[in-house]
C-alpha cells in the first residue's frame, strides 16, 4: 500500500471513529458533518472525498459491525461449533458490539417506535439488521436436525434480532448483556430438537 493509500485509509477511519463517538454522545440526528470533521481534525470539504452523506457514514459503521459479527460466526464454524452454539456465540458477540457502540441501540428503538408509520419507512434502511446472519445459522441447524423445522427460519431469526430491542426496553434490574444472555438461553431451549422429544 502506497503512503497516499495509507493516508486515505487513515482519514476514512478517523471520520468513522469520530462519527461513532458523536452519534453515541449526542445522537445521529443531532450530529452534523461539520461536528464529525471537527472531531476528526479534518476540513469539512475532505468529508466528501470519502462519503456522500452522514447517512452513508452510518451505513458504513453498521456494515463494519455486521462484518465483525459475520467473522465471529465463521470462526465458530471453523471450530466446529453446533448451530445452537453458533447462535449463542453470535448473540454474545453482538451484545458486546452493541455495548461498545452505543449509538446503535437508539436506532433499534427508533425503528420500533416508527414501525406503524409507513411514511417513515425510508428511514428503516438505517436500522441495524443482523438478522440475515442469524437466519443462515438457523437454516443450517434445521438442515442438520438440530433446530426445529415447524417454525420458519426467518421468524426465529427475527426473534433473535428483536431480543436487543426487548433488552433495551426492559425495566428489570438486570444489566443489558445479562438480560440478553437469559433471553437467548430461553429462546435456544425452545428451538432445540431434543427439547421437543422429552
Amino acid at each position: 500500500m502506497s503512503p497516499r493509500e495509507q493516508k486515505k485509509l487513515l482519514y476514512r477511519q478517523n471520520i468513522l471513529e469520530a462519527a461513532s463517538l458523536l452519534f453515541e454522545r449526542q445522537g445521529f440526528s443531532e450530529t452534523s458533518i461539520a461536528d464529525i470533521m471537527r472531531a476528526a481534525n479534518l476540513g469539512v470539504g475532505t468529508f466528501y472525498n470519502y462519503f456522500e452523506s452522514k447517512e452513508e457514514v452510518l451505513l458504513a459503521l453498521l456494515k463494519n459491525l455486521a462484518q465483525k459479527l459475520d467473522r465471529a460466526v465463521e470462526e465458530g464454524k471453523q471450530s466446529h461449533l453446533s448451530s445452537t452454539q453458533l447462535l449463542e456465540l453470535a448473540c454474545k458477540v453482538l451484545s458486546k458490539l452493541l455495548a461498545e457502540n452505543r449509538f446503535v441501540l437508539p436506532l433499534f428503538l427508533s425503528a420500533s417506535e416508527h414501525s406503524d408509520k409507513p411514511e417513515l419507512l425510508p428511514t428503516r434502511k438505517y436500522t441495524p439488521t443482523f438478522k440475515p446472519i442469524f437466519e443462515i445459522v438457523i437454516k443450517r441447524g434445521q438442515q442438520e436436525g438440530e433446530i426445529r423445522k415447524d417454525v420458519p427460519a426467518d421468524l426465529i431469526a427475527e426473534m433473535f434480532h428483536s431480543i436487543y430491542q426487548a433488552a433495551s426496553f426492559s425495566k428489570l434490574n438486570i444489566p443489558f448483556r445479562e438480560n440478553i444472555e437469559l433471553k437467548v438461553r430461553l429462546l435456544i431451549d425452545g428451538i432445540k430438537i431434543q427439547n421437543l422429544m422429552r
